[in-house]
């Protein structure tokens, strides 16, 4: 799978700037959003803001900016059916190949102990996770990268082979499903004990 297009978005930005500018330099567009864009920018790398492709402003403090049709089609179109594609360019769509994003601290914010439920409820991801499992869905022709720890390996494969392989894109979609699942599980754990008074005790998956 050769990768034309990255969506960088991301809460940790560990090491990012040094992947996105390995990214451009192969010739990779990079469309990213909000903090993320302005940390690429000022590291001096080309980014296409994420309302230069959908048409639509990020509004609701943030609240809403990747949810957009010109984002999960190009994510989740299948590129082996001609009506698919075709829906793709009678609608303006360009196809999306990599997405590298991470999620919002949940966990290091229902940490603290005088945290508020306005505090916690801000901290869950909805775009994010969206687009992660859009992406891992479609692993077919998308790579989706959640951990800043496989960045060197999908660098490593991009530079040698210049694409993603089958088994590398099935090892990031299995690894992103696995994560939503546990980031689901503490936001259910902490609303479970705070609004219902149900004290759930889980074992987190083995990352």
């Amino acid at each position: 799978m050769k990768v034309q297009t990255a969506l960088v978005s991301v809460s940790d930005k560990t090491g990012i700037v040094e992947f996105s500018r390995s990214l451009a330099d192969m010739g990779i567009k990079i469309i990213s959003t909000g903090g993320t864009a302005r940390a690429l920018g000022e590291a001096g790398i080309s980014v296409t803001s994420v309302d230069q492709v959908t048409g639509f402003p990020e509004i609701l403090n943030g609240r809403v900016k990747t949810l957009h049709p010109k984002v999960h089609g190009g994510l989740l179109a299948v590129r082996d059916s001609e009506d698919h594609m075709k829906q793709l360019k009678d609608n303006g769509v360009d196809t999306i190949d990599l997405v590298v994003v991470n999620l919002y601290p949940f966990e290091k914010t229902i940490a603290r102990e005088d945290v508020s439920i306005e505090d916690a409820i801000e901290n869950i991801d909805i775009g994010g996770p969206t687009m992660l499992r859009s992406a891992a869905k479609n692993y077919r022709y998308v790579g989706a990268v959640i951990d800043p720890a496989d960045y060197e390996i999908v660098l490593g494969e991009l530079k040698a082979e210049g694409e993603l392989s089958e088994d590398t894109r099935k090892y990031l979609s299995a690894k992103v499903f696995r994560h939503t699942a546990d980031y689901d599980s503490a936001i259910d754990t902490f609303l479970s004990d705070r609004f219902l008074g149900e004290h759930i005790s889980r074992s987190r998956s083995v990352q």
